[in-house]
């Protein structure tokens, strides 16, 4: 009887692994079921395979070798295949054959083997729960229920290549301001350790009076060349108090609240979190989940504690027969147009069209906000570092004036 190598996860969310015989890969998935796990990844074990040791193979888990790009494009063409009137297992055969990632061949593949079990393509995916978002799980069941899977899968791909493409933009827009700035504290530590006190070494030597700028100077440099490591530990040591402070519920809840407050920023983060409201609750009704169950995965999406109570207050009212529109009225999180936009889709019955109006809307929105302050960031961080520059300069030259003066 064939013996095969497994992981699983327990009803606790914990990996375990092991190895099982069964007559078949089918059988073999059916068992570690029973014994009330979930099968992730299920291979037949070889003579030399068993030797092997099972932290090596944990160090190529296919997770970790299936990107979400490769996940939006498989997505788009079983919707494709689906769409022309192929079933469900045949499209996931095509899918197959038109996938090159041999981790996403495999995935494929076993999505596969649970459906030809007899499981819904829900379940097949819940498997697989680090590799397919609740967002996407529930907007497969909600097409299923439905009989419209192609339809939602396209939705799915769209979603997903929208979500990729705008934090792609946002970080092509601040990754200049990044590295300008990690190469502007690279010089300047060069130039005060290593530069610098060569420099003045030869003021110290003359004896004369110095200016005040030179003497500042001088003071820093040294401070910077021996203590360098004290000025890491301190940066280190403030990281960790904040990160520890982050941790506390109060100290959350603050920390979340000024990203919504601070100055620039804060207007900032509300418009991206009424994007990715807009796009995800849009996504989840048009795929015809409900308002409700939409609200509550939509809800721990967010990480920003303000955010996440608002939302739990408008799913509280809406199970009691309430209105969207009406619970954020009251919350101050929620912008004042995504609000009547919101109870312009309520009145009309359009409220999926309508958050993505919203989404749109603030992705763009935020996208042009990010590149007006990218473009006035470069111009101050180079007249600041002007300005450091000149600092140096007049406090290395200002001696040198002083001893041609009293030469001549």
């Amino acid at each position: 009887m064939p013996v095969y190598e497994y992981t699983a996860l327990d009803s606790s969310g914990k990996k375990q692994k092991g190895i099982i015989d069964a007559d078949s890969l089918a059988a073999a998935r059916q068992k570690i079921r029973l014994a009330g796990n979930y099968p992730v990844d299920i291979r037949e074990s070889t003579p030399v395979s068993r030797g092997k040791s099972e932290q090596k193979m944990a160090g190529f888990s296919l997770i970790q070798r299936v990107s979400q790009q490769e996940i939006h494009i498989a997505t788009r063409q079983l919707a494709t295949l689906l769409g022309a009137g192929i079933p469900l297992v045949p499209g996931l055969n095509g899918l197959i054959e038109q996938t090159t990632n041999p981790a996403l061949k495999k995935i494929i593949a076993q999505l596969k083997d649970s459906v030809n079990e007899g499981n819904s393509f829900t379940v097949a995916l819940a498997e697989h729960p680090r590799l397919f978002s609740k967002i996407y799980i529930n907007m497969v069941k909600a097409g299923e229920a439905s009989g419209s899977l192609d339809v939602v899968l396209d939705q799915l791909a769209e979603f997903g290549e929208s979500q990729q493409a705008t934090k792609a933009r946002i970080s092509a827009a601040l990754i200049y301001p990044l590295v300008l700035s990690l190469v502007g504290i690279a010089i300047l530590f060069l130039l005060m350790t290593l530069i610098v006190p060569k420099i003045t070494k030869v003021f110290a030597d003359s004896q004369q009076a110095l200016p005040l700028p030179t003497i500042v100077l001088m003071k820093l440099s040294g401070f910077l060349g021996n203590y360098w490591w004290l000025v890491l530990l301190l940066l280190a040591g403030v990281l960790l108090a904040l990160r520890y402070a982050i941790s506390t519920a109060r100290g959350r809840k603050i920390w979340d609240r000024l990203k919504l407050t601070a100055p620039l920023l804060g207007d900032l983060n509300t418009k991206l979190a009424a994007a990715r409201f807009g796009r995800t609750l849009g996504s989840l009704l048009q795929s015809g989940v409900t308002l409700v169950n939409a609200l509550k995965i939509v809800r721990n999406m967010f990480n920003n504690v303000m955010l996440a109570d608002t939302i739990d207050n408008a799913t509280e009212e809406l199970e009691k027969g309430g209105s969207l529109s009406k619970v954020l009225q009251g919350s101050k999180w929620f912008l004042p147009m995504v609000v009547q936009m919101i109870a312009v889709g309520e009145q009309s019955g359009t409220l999926e069209k309508m958050l993505v109006k919203v989404a749109d809307s603030y992705e763009k929105e935020v996208e042009t906000r990010i590149k007006a302050l990218t473009s006035l960031i470069e111009p101050f961080m180079i007249l600041f570092m002007g300005v450091i520059m000149l600092f140096i300069v007049l406090s290395i030259l200002l001696p040198i004036f002083e001893m041609n003066q009293l030469i001549k």
